[in-house]
C-alpha cells in the first residue's frame, strides 16, 4: 500500500481535475490509482484536506479544497496556535513528547496533523502533553529540521 503523503497527493489531484461527486467515487479513482483505502480512512483524509463540498450549480454538488492562499493563511493560524501551546519539545529514539500549557494540547495536536509530517506515524493529545510517535528511522533531530519548516521561529 503507498504511504499516506503519496495518498494525500493523489486525492488533492483528484478533486482539483475531477468532478467528484461523493466519496464511493473517491475510493474508486484512488483504486485506480493503485490505492487500497477503506471508507473510514478516506473520511480522515478529506477531513485533514479541509475537503468541503459546493453546488456544481446543476443538480448536486462536488468535493472542492481551500487555494494555496487560503491553505496559507490556515498554516498560519495553526502556527500561532503552536507557538502560543507549547511549552517544550523532547524525545527519545521513537516517541516526541510535547508539553503544553494546561487546555492546549488539542490545539497543538491539531497543528502537527495539518503540518502533515511524514516523520510523524500519529499522535495522542492529553490536556498538557501530546505523544508523537516517529516513523522507523527518523530522529528526534530529524522532527525538529522537518517541524521548523513549517514555524521557523520554533526555539530549541
Amino acid at each position: 500500500m503507498k504511504e499516506r503523503s503519496s495518498r494525500l497527493k493523489a486525492i488533492r489531484k483528484l478533486i482539483k481535475t475531477g468532478r467528484i461527486e461523493s466519496q464511493e467515487v473517491l475510493l474508486k479513482e484512488l483504486e485506480k490509482e493503485g490505492f487500497e483505502v477503506t471508507q473510514a480512512t478516506l473520511s480522515r483524509d478529506l477531513k485533514l484536506l479541509k475537503v468541503g463540498k459546493i453546488s456544481d450549480g446543476h443538480s448536486g454538488y462536488v468535493y472542492t479544497m481551500q487555494s494555496d492562499e487560503d491553505r496559507g493563511d490556515s498554516e498560519q493560524i495553526f502556527v500561532q496556535d503552536f507557538l502560543r501551546g507549547y511549552v517544550s519539545i523532547d524525545w527519545n529514539a521513537t516517541t516526541v513528547v510535547i508539553k503544553t500549557f494546561s487546555g492546549y494540547a488539542d490545539p497543538v495536536s491539531n497543528a502537527l496533523d495539518f503540518f502533515n509530517m511524514d516523520e510523524i506515524l500519529g499522535t495522542i493529545a492529553g490536556d498538557s502533553c501530546i505523544f508523537a510517535a516517529l516513523k522507523d528511522g527518523v530522529s528526534g533531530e530529524d522532527f525538529m529540521e522537518a517541524l521548523k519548516k513549517h514555524i521557523p521561529d520554533l526555539e530549541d
